[in-house]
């Protein structure tokens, strides 16, 4: 394994003060955050400008903001990103947390999507596959990837009918539908208990792109043999923690 270029680092340094900065940067404030040089700061800025990776702020002298090319890199990043894979790995790092099955699922129309699967080591654990389609108000990914849409695109998708049910526990009055999904929206994870699968429950918080959107869900699936009201809140947790390093991984930043 080679070694670190300091200079090379110094440089990813700076750039990575614009994480938390809200706009401009100038060379006071780079050297009190990084503690470096003055000589070398301005050596830095200077670079960085020279290539594209900074833009000096015209109405403000001696204030720099992210240049050109960090939005070319970024761009080519999400280009290049695919969500089933991301999702794959992430998926299976829960998924050796926990020893559940964790699935990541994307919404179409009114149904779910599963798009990664990664099976627990149990002799008793969640049968299903990547691929398969479920109606959303009966999983947990699909409630809370329905809960995050606007009123009128959920009234588009659900509209008013009487919804299918998949076992005696599933939801099937849009107004019982409407009233979890707003309880979900204030809690920020989903929660289903036997409304798919008569023998399991499952968790699932969102998963949000670059921009903030919510494009998937994550969930954890637990035989109900497995499963208690402790399991469900540390299990809700992880949920979120998957959820959130598949979105960074998609270039989201923040809670929500």
């Amino acid at each position: 394994m080679g070694r670190l270029v300091p200079a090379v680092a110094r440089a990813l340094d700076v750039l990575e003060l614009f994480l938390e900065s809200e706009g401009s940067l100038s060379a006071p404030d780079v050297i009190r955050r990084l503690g470096l040089p003055r000589t070398t700061v301005h050596e830095l800025l200077t670079t960085l400008a020279a290539r594209s990776y900074l833009a000096p702020v015209q109405e403000q002298p001696g204030r720099y903001r992210l240049g050109v090319r960090t939005h070319q890199l970024g761009s080519r990043y999400a280009e290049q990103l695919d969500l089933a894979a991301e999702g794959q790995q992430v998926a299976r790092a829960i998924a050796e947390t926990c020893d559940e099955t964790v699935h990541v699922a994307i919404l179409e129309d009114a149904d779910v999507i599963y798009i990664a699967k990664v099976d627990s080591t149990h002799a008793v654990r969640m049968v299903s596959a990547a691929g398969r389609r479920l109606p959303a108000h009966c999983t947990s990914v699909g409630k809370m990837l329905l809960a995050m849409l606007p009123e009128d695109e959920l009234d588009a998708r659900l509209g008013e009918r009487e919804l299918l049910a998949m076992t005696p526990d599933s939801i099937t009055g849009p107004a019982a539908l409407r009233s979890a999904l707003a309880e979900i929206r204030e809690r920020g994870t989903a929660v289903e208990h036997r409304e798919s699968n008569p023998d399991v429950s499952c968790v699932a918080a969102p998963v949000r792109d670059g921009a903030g959107r919510v494009v998937a869900a994550l969930s954890i699936s637990v035989p109900m043999i497995r499963w208690s009201e402790e399991r469900e809140a540390e299990l809700s947790a992880l949920a979120e923690k998957g959820a959130g390093d598949l979105s960074a991984r998609l270039g989201h930043r923040g809670s929500r």
